[in-house]
């Protein structure tokens, strides 16, 4: 199993979210509120031209989410 950061993911993949980091804490709660929890799948859907935001489809939503934001979510691949 290959753990990852969100941030190192690319458009069209699929993830399972397997972590987020507890700080920051505002990050977390925020992407807990979108849907983005443990075990919840993510589709890549676009990246802006220099990867920053991302837009990702969690359930029936798209958000998207920035770098920084990105990097406390921890995911597999495929």
């Amino acid at each position: 199993m290959n753990e990852v950061p969100l941030s190192m993911a690319r458009r069209g993949d699929q993830c399972v979210v397997l972590r987020i980091e507890p700080e920051p804490a505002e990050i977390r709660h925020w992407l807990y509120a979108l849907g983005v929890i443990p075990g919840a799948r993510l589709e890549i859907l676009r990246q802006a031209p220099l990867g920053d935001p991302v837009q990702v489809r969690v359930g029936g939503s798209c958000i998207s989410i920035r770098k920084t934001e990105a990097q406390v979510v921890t995911v597999v691949i495929g």
